[in-house]
């Protein structure tokens, strides 16, 4: 059986581009993930990591993925799993500008049944997402557990 969509909805105070950015950016990124590295290609086919370094003081992969689409700054669209990203979900990240804050629509799903990140994005997706926004906002964030 199909896993269901997990679908998180933010209201973000802060312009449309800013926000864009948080999604983007190797900088914030390395905030948001605890100094993770983060590399994209933002076009169709591009890779798109984080590595950092292991327990063991080597190298790793945490996340492998590709662009599948990009509407800069209202849509990204991507595919990416754990490690070496053998096993992949889609994730589409909509912004839309209203009045005072930008609507942040996260949806991932085309989880494969044997998905073991399900449980984790179901549980980290609120958390990458309230530190965004507690950056964004304030310009500093907080730790994630």
């Amino acid at each position: 059986m199909p896993k269901p969509p997990l679908t998180f909805t933010f209201y973000i105070a802060a312009p449309i581009e800013n926000v864009w950015n948080g999604f983007v950016s190797r900088d914030i990124n390395r905030t948001i993930f605890m100094g993770a590295d983060f590399e994209v290609d933002l076009r169709p086919g591009g890779a798109m990591t984080w590595s950092g370094t292991g327990k063991d003081g080597q190298r790793i992969r945490y996340v492998t993925g590709e662009v599948v689409r990009v509407d800069a700054p209202t849509r990204l669209e991507y595919k990416f799993g754990m490690g070496d990203g053998a096993v992949t979900s889609r994730v589409t990240i909509t912004l839309t500008q209203e009045t005072e804050a930008v609507k942040v629509v996260v949806t991932n799903d085309e989880f494969a049944d044997d998905d073991p990140a399900y449980l984790q994005n179901a549980e980290g997706w609120p958390r990458i997402l309230s530190r965004l926004e507690t950056l964004l906002e304030t310009g500093k964030t907080f730790r994630p557990h």
